[in-house]
């Protein structure tokens, strides 16, 4: 009876102790990924969220666009390149198409734990309509915190920090500064008029569209 107790005490034990392992496992902070390999997945959105804007752009005649990506994660220069990469032309002859939408401008989020990163793009032909750095700051002023990091005609880029006794958190002002960036261009005559539709805004209904 006694060996048995210590055998159940000892598979016991052994659980316990195969359940704190994994705890400290879960509760270690991660290791840093090899930026080699994040940067090709950064680069990989990037290229897929191109066709995709190009699809949807040109379908409805749109010339500027805002999405957010999630590899970059927040981080500046890696948005920077995963919009480069949407920009890049497209090779016919790869069996994937990639990029493509360098004509269309476009303003680009991307949420992280420290903050929120966003970057805007105006292709050269639309730089007489559109200031960027303009566009760009009047998106970030509507919440306090935020800083321009880069300013130039055709990208600029800008952080929103998180602050938690300001209700600021970038998974929650992501949406609405879309809205924001989106209302911008229709003061400008450079976005379709919406019809009171909620649309998501990669998803636009026939009425999103101009006829």
């Amino acid at each position: 009876e006694e060996v048995k107790l210590n055998k159940k005490d000892a598979k016991k034990a052994m659980e316990n102790k195969e359940a704190e392992a994994e705890k400290a496992k879960a509760d270690a902070p991660k290791p840093a990924e090899d930026p080699a390999k994040k940067l090709k997945k950064v680069i990989k959105e990037g290229g897929k969220r191109g066709v995709e804007i190009e699809g949807a752009a040109d379908m409805g005649g749109l010339q500027f666009f805002c999405t957010s990506v999630d590899e970059p994660e927040g981080d500046v220069e890696l948005l920077t390149k995963c919009v480069e990469a949407m920009n890049a032309k497209s090779d016919p002859t790869e069996e994937e198409r990639k990029g493509g939408s360098g004509h269309i401008g476009k303003m680009v989020f991307s949420v992280g734990a420290e903050h929120l990163a966003v970057l805007a793009y105006v292709p050269e032909e639309k730089q007489a309509e559109l200031s960027c750095a303009e566009w760009l700051e009047t998106v970030l002023k509507t919440q306090p915190g935020h800083k321009m990091l880069t300013q130039d005609k055709s990208v600029s880029t800008g952080i929103i920090p998180t602050d938690s006794d300001k209700n600021i958190f970038p998974l929650k002002i992501r949406e609405p500064l879309i809205l924001e960036a989106n209302n911008f261009l229709r003061k400008k005559g450079l976005f379709p008029e919406d019809n009171g539709d909620s649309g998501d805004e990669c998803v636009f209904g026939d009425d999103d569209f101009p006829s």
